[in-house]
């Protein structure tokens, strides 16, 4: 697991500075995500990956819990209302919450796929105002000095916080 840090640069001259200060730190370039406003070019940087500018993983793992309750309803009404003479076996039931929580987890994940991410939604209104976001994912080890660095080097970038902790998968 790493940690997510948030910053805010007020410009592409001041994102390009701050990527080179990182890389001499040893971040790498994959480890970056910058963010702009829709229709701005980010040359020589790394843009944030769609998984990153929408909400796809978190409508896919709402949807596989959805789809799975209401598979498991679906499975307990379906052994309990079946009639005494008609055989209906636990796996059936089991395969159809496993059914319903797959499609559940795929509708709401192509759902997510078309809106922004709900943990940028409090960054929109500087990214409408033409700043750049910056998503740096350090190790824990490394996030005190990585802030600091940033902060040191260029005071401009505003310090907008730390995610706990992100999948290794997004």
């Amino acid at each position: 697991m790493s940690r997510r840090l948030y910053f805010l640069v007020p410009d592409l001259d001041s994102a390009r500075r701050t990527a080179d200060d990182l890389l001499l730190a040893r971040v790498e370039d994959r480890r970056m995500h910058f963010l702009a406003r829709r229709g701005t070019a980010l040359p020589g940087l790394h843009e944030a990956t769609p998984l990153q500018k929408s909400d796809l993983v978190h409508g896919a793992e709402l949807g596989l819990m959805i789809g799975g309750a209401v598979g498991l309803a679906a499975g307990a009404a379906l052994i309990f209302a079946t009639p005494r003479g008609m055989p209906m076996s636990d796996f059936v039931a089991l395969l159809g919450m496993l059914a319903c929580a797959v499609f559940g987890s795929w509708v709401a994940g192509m759902v997510g796929a078309s809106i922004p991410n709900s943990r940028l939604r409090g960054f929109a209104a500087d990214i409408d105002a033409g700043r750049i976001l910056l998503m740096i994912d350090v190790k824990p080890s490394r996030v005190e000095e990585i802030r600091s660095l940033v902060q040191r080097r260029h005071p401009e970038a505003s310090d907008r916080g730390i995610e706990p902790a992100i999948p290794a998968f997004p």
